[in-house]
């Protein structure tokens, strides 16, 4: 699809930052506001007293408000881990999506989310495993954006990643115990000791949001695992041909 200009995001600064300390833009996190409105919602994360806050809010109909620029931090992830990193607001930006939790996020929603966020990762150079949820970084707290958020919309359109499994990928997983599942979520970047339910429903939430209707939320099935195959053998992949182009630069310099 052709992805909307950015020429209509509404300034409504928030007190609620502070600084990077120098710290890259690395991860893209995505939220819903769990409040009955979008204005409600910034009353919020505006209010000293909160101390919450985020970068972005996108409401229903699609318009994006401005909360805090990009070089400072929100405070929006809380206790965070990801891929081996930690502490995310440092390293995010932080996007708040305009939704009680329980309904299906509209289309003008979504196109605005994704047109901005193609656009932070554009400029930030934002890797595809690094467009994270915030169940995904905070799992055994959040569930947030939900099951009913479409990630596999927004892969479909060049931002962030979904599985789609190779045969061989239904065939490698088929004999791991917990104790190979548990490992491969935590190399796709899920934090290490967190109970394994609560790890697969975090997953679920974002690659296999179909888990939840089925009755299979929490369960390691045939393509949950899967699924998780593929994720893994990519995003090694991606990891490999980073670690060789860092290689080469190192050994020129």
């Amino acid at each position: 699809m052709r992805t909307k200009a950015l020429t209509n995001i509404v300034d409504r600064p928030s007190p609620n930052q502070s600084e990077r300390n120098g710290q890259s833009v690395q991860f893209i996190v995505l939220h819903y506001t769990a409040m009955k409105t979008a204005e409600a919602a910034i009353e919020r994360l505006c209010d000293p007293a909160s101390q919450v806050s985020s970068h972005y809010v996108v409401d229903e109909a699609g318009v994006i408000y401005r909360l805090v620029p990009e070089d400072k931090k929100a405070w929006h992830a809380g206790v965070s881990h990801w891929d081996g990193k930690t502490d995310l607001n440092v390293s995010s930006v932080g996007i708040e999506i305009a939704n009680p939790g329980n309904v299906d996020f509209p289309r003008a929603q979504m196109d605005a989310v994704l047109a901005l966020s193609l656009d932070i990762a554009r400029r930030h150079k934002v890797r595809p495993f690094y467009v994270v949820g915030h169940s995904d970084i905070a799992p055994d707290r959040k569930q947030d954006p939900g099951e009913l958020f479409d990630w596999q919309y927004l892969a479909a359109n060049k931002l962030g990643v979904w599985p789609s499994p190779t045969a061989q990928d239904y065939k490698t997983p088929a004999s791991w115990g917990d104790s190979q599942v548990s490992g491969a979520l935590v190399r796709l970047g899920f934090r290490l000791g967190v109970d394994l339910t609560i790890l697969l429903k975090a997953f679920q939430r974002h690659f296999q949001p179909e888990a939840f209707t089925s009755g299979q939320a929490g369960i390691a099935d045939v393509e949950t695992r899967a699924r998780l195959a593929c994720l893994v053998r990519r995003k090694a992949i991606g990891d490999g041909v980073r670690a060789s182009v860092a290689r080469k630069r190192s050994a020129r310099a």
